[in-house]
């Protein structure tokens, strides 16, 4: 046994029903393969930017009836024994992958179609797109990466290579959100 299996196995993993458990004691993070990895508030910028491209996102869902658009505190199961359970800044799936009017307690175990991720001050850019890569390894079809600085949005798809917008470009729903526009001008407006 090597080193690193030897404290893997005497570390104490951690599933996603625990990681429910410390959410209601106040404890935020994630889980990456059963360990847990705290994350912390990331800023009014992030909160705003959030909010600003939830609120366009949501008009546009909600009208169409399209699907859910879900916030980070929701968490989506990706792996099970270990488990991973990661909390996207915004999610939206279609009524075809998870239907509408369907309850569910817990996380979610249907990968997304659309992630949105907004770089935190305390994200390196490596482990932002680090992260945009796992989502789509996981079968999310679109993963927007938002830099708030320089008020960039990186667009990651499988097997393409990423295309970045800058703050006078409109991002758009491609054929995940078929139609769906908004200026960057409007989900940087602070």
């Amino acid at each position: 046994m090597t080193i690193t299996e030897t404290k893997t196995a005497e570390m104490t993993l951690l599933t996603a029903d625990d990681l429910l458990r410390l959410h209601s004691e106040g404890v935020r993070g994630e889980l990456i393969r059963g360990v847990l990895v705290e994350t912390m508030t990331a800023g009014a910028e992030h909160g705003e930017i959030v909010m600003n491209l939830g609120a366009e996102l949501r008009n546009f869902i909600k009208a169409r009836k399209l699907g859910r658009l879900m916030g980070s505190d929701s968490g989506v199961r990706l792996e099970r024994d270990p488990d991973t359970v990661r909390e996207p800044d915004i999610a939206f799936t279609s009524a075809q992958r998870m239907p509408l009017g369907t309850r569910i307690q817990g996380y979610t175990e249907v990968a997304p179609d659309l992630v949105v991720e907004i770089k935190s001050p305390s994200d390196s850019r490596r482990e932002i797109h680090d992260k945009a890569r796992m989502w789509l390894s996981h079968g999310v079809r679109l993963v927007w990466v938002i830099h708030p600085d320089p008020r960039t949005v990186d667009i990651h798809r499988p097997g393409r290579a990423i295309t970045t917008l800058a703050i006078d470009d409109t991002l758009d729903g491609a054929d995940v959100l078929p139609g769906f526009t908004v200026a960057l001008t409007e989900v940087f407006d602070t």
